[in-house]
């Protein structure tokens, strides 16, 4: 069964603390308007309560239902305060406390659309007039949970973003987004035959290829349905496909995982050490590898440390990548493409290309007529 997505229990716990600035006495329910929706929906937070008469904490939890999500039980509180009157303040201004990522380079909140309409719809009916309302968010819990993603690879910065499309929770391992890839998939070979389709690896990862002039007619965004879809790209006689996104995700392609979501199978540490030991790391070195908290923080340590094992490691990973992807394809299809890979690193910069990749990515970034940019 699908649960609320983050905005929504940011929301309530939001309102919950504004009601409490209002004088309202705690319910443990509170009424969320959700777009296209004529009746509230009732979420559930678990404490408010005034801190003074110009302030209010509210408290709650994220459950998203029965899928497998990073977000569960995270807890979510909401510092409400009344701002100076007409001091040029808007109705509603959300401001990022400890555990909600922030843009790099701005240091403002990082929320989506959606989450930012929620918030500005359901509460600013609430605020008195010649009166504004300042809301800290926080996530106690989301620093630590940040270093479970990839958000440090598109400039986010410490802890969670707020993030969610809609106010149900829409899982990337979710039968609905294979389905919505493979008919993107059908319409990219429909359309071109001749150009390598992208399977790119999340909302980001499709941002960084468009930056990197990859057009936008080859690309299909594939969620963690990497497997399924390398198929299907063979099913539909596709020639040549380039696997692109973020490395800690297709490091798994090496150790024979394509289905990448973290939840069902999540075997970086084992297949990264595994690699380093073929590489001939050993003792302190191979343990440190293995116990990084992140793949980003590994090759680094080695790219500092080891420089050389550290070229033939990565060299090694994505050569695995591309062999193991076609013999993936192999074991389920009779017609085989050459299968591609490039990554990038969490600085948003190219960590490297496979064999395959190297060359597919020269064919995709070479303009139409096939001259090359001096």
């Amino acid at each position: 069964m699908a649960g609320y997505s983050l905005p929504v229990w940011v929301t309530a716990v939001a309102l919950a603390a504004l009601h409490s600035l209002r004088g309202q006495p705690f319910a443990g329910q509170v009424p969320v308007h959700l777009p296209q929706e004529s009746k509230p929906r009732l979420v559930p937070v678990h404490q408010a309560a005034p801190l003074n008469a110009h302030t209010a904490l509210a408290m709650g939890r994220c459950q998203p239902g029965d899928h497998l999500d990073l977000t569960r039980d995270l807890p979510i509180w909401v510092l409400g305060e009344w701002l100076p009157a007409n001091s040029g303040h808007p109705p509603l201004q959300l401001l990022p406390g400890a555990g909600v990522g922030v843009h790099g380079d701005s240091g403002k909140i990082c929320a989506s659309a959606f989450a930012l309409e929620l918030l500005h719809q359901n509460l600013e009916p609430h605020v008195p007039s010649g009166k504004a309302l300042g809301l800290t968010l926080i996530f106690p819990t989301g620093a630590r949970l940040a270093e479970r993603t990839s958000n440090s690879a598109f400039g986010v910065v410490d802890g969670l973003a707020l993030l969610g499309m809609g106010p149900w929770v829409q899982p990337s391992a979710a039968p609905d987004q294979l389905a919505a890839a493979r008919q993107r998939l059908a319409q990219v070979v429909a359309a071109d035959t001749q150009t390598p389709v992208v399977l790119v690896l999340g909302a980001n990862g499709w941002d960084l290829a468009q930056r990197h002039g990859l057009p936008e007619k080859a690309l299909v965004r594939v969620g963690n349905w990497i497997g399924p879809l390398l198929v299907e790209a063979a099913e539909r006689g596709c020639g040549q496909v380039l696997l692109w996104g973020y490395h800690g995700k297709l490091l798994k392609l090496a150790g024979g995982i394509f289905h990448t979501h973290h939840h069902i199978a999540d075997g970086r540490a084992a297949v990264l050490t595994a690699f380093a030991a073929l590489e001939g790391l050993t003792g302190p070195d191979l343990e440190q590898v293995h116990q990084a908290p992140t793949v980003d923080a590994a090759l680094n340590q080695l790219r500092h440390n080891k420089p050389d094992l550290s070229r033939r490691l990565e060299a090694l990973l994505l050569k695995a990548v591309e062999q193991q992807a076609q013999a993936y394809v192999a074991r389920h299809s009779d017609h085989v493409p050459e299968v591609g890979v490039v990554v990038f690193d969490g600085h948003r910069q190219l960590r490297g290309c496979g064999p395959a990749g190297q060359i597919l990515l020269k064919a995709l970034q070479e303009p139409v007529g096939g001259a090359t940019a001096a």
